[in-house]
């Protein structure tokens, strides 16, 4: 009898450019290749070279990285980044995508006070993404505390389940952050869960973005989840590495996340498929080890 074979997950795992800040997009290229993620979602903001499409296909093809997601420009330091109309944002986040392959935008819900962008952000969306193969995935975002006090600071709504969109993104360190269940709110995303930025955080009111395994958020079984139900999306690391003191120390970080995604991606198939399966499935694994274990330390 042939033994069982693990089939592991589509899932690519890429590197969110936003997780090098405070260093470059071009940075993050080259962490990404080093590291051996299979790519990088682009996060546009501030630095002049996430805003330049062909600036980033040169990135991409010199370090042979592909880009699979664009993160739209929707933060509040990047306002006045692609245009001041959000939807201009949002076309253009399209057509950079279409142009460097990517398959999906990531787009957060409007602010409240962005009122007649509120008020046609869901009916929009659906229309955008009716224009286009490029999936719009709308992320989950959080209230906002200081001390006793909550801000609703996101129209229609911070959980974005309560509203009827095609695609989601789940973010768990925003999950964290508002305090909710993480994986009672992919459940309720069920087959539109078309994307994930993997991080992890402790609740506080403010967002984190640790290193998965770092926190309280269940990550490792949000993974083994998307594994056994063949999620065919992408699984984003998108933490925070301001406070490395050095960048063999940011380098390690990233190669944590990205050895602790995989793992898990592949310990789930591995169960799934048994003792034979398992046997299979462990020279991967131990790949992935070794590859942290390979990386800088501080």
């Amino acid at each position: 009898m042939a033994e069982a074979v693990v089939r592991i997950p589509d899932a690519k795992v890429a590197l969110s450019t936003a997780s090098v800040y405070p260093e470059s997009t071009a940075t993050a290229f080259e962490i990404a290749a080093r590291l051996g993620y299979d790519g990088v979602e682009v996060m546009v903001w501030t630095d002049p070279v996430s805003q330049d499409v062909e600036a980033l296909r040169r990135l991409s093809d010199y370090h042979q990285v592909p880009i699979l997601a664009v993160h739209a420009p929707c933060l509040l330091i990047t306002q006045r980044v692609w245009s001041t109309d959000p939807w201009v944002k949002l076309q253009r986040a399209r057509a950079a995508a279409e142009r460097l392959g990517a398959s999906t935008v990531v787009v957060h819900p409007p602010f409240r006070w962005q009122r007649q962008y509120a008020r046609d952000f869901v009916s929009g969306i659906w229309r955008m993404a009716d224009e286009t193969d490029v999936r719009f995935a709308v992320e989950n975002m959080y209230p906002w505390r200081y001390k006793d006090r909550e801000m609703l600071a996101y129209a229609p709504e911070w959980d974005v389940t309560k509203d009827d969109y095609r695609h989601f993104t789940v973010d768990l360190s925003h999950t964290a952050t508002a305090r909710t269940d993480a994986l009672a709110m992919i459940d309720r995303m069920g087959d539109r869960l078309g994307h994930v930025h993997l991080a992890d955080g402790k609740g506080s009111a403010k967002d984190e973005h640790l290193v998965p395994g770092r926190g309280t958020q269940p990550c490792a079984e949000l993974l083994e989840r998307l594994a056994l139900t063949g999620f065919d999306g992408h699984v984003v690391i998108e933490v925070n590495t301001r406070r490395a003191m050095s960048a063999a120390e940011r380098e390690a970080d990233l190669a944590e996340a990205l050895a602790f995604t995989r793992l898990h991606l592949a310990s789930a198939a591995a169960r799934a498929a048994g003792p034979a399966g398992a046997r299979t499935a462990s020279p991967a694994a131990d790949r992935t080890t070794e590859r942290t274990e390979g990386a800088p330390r501080p």
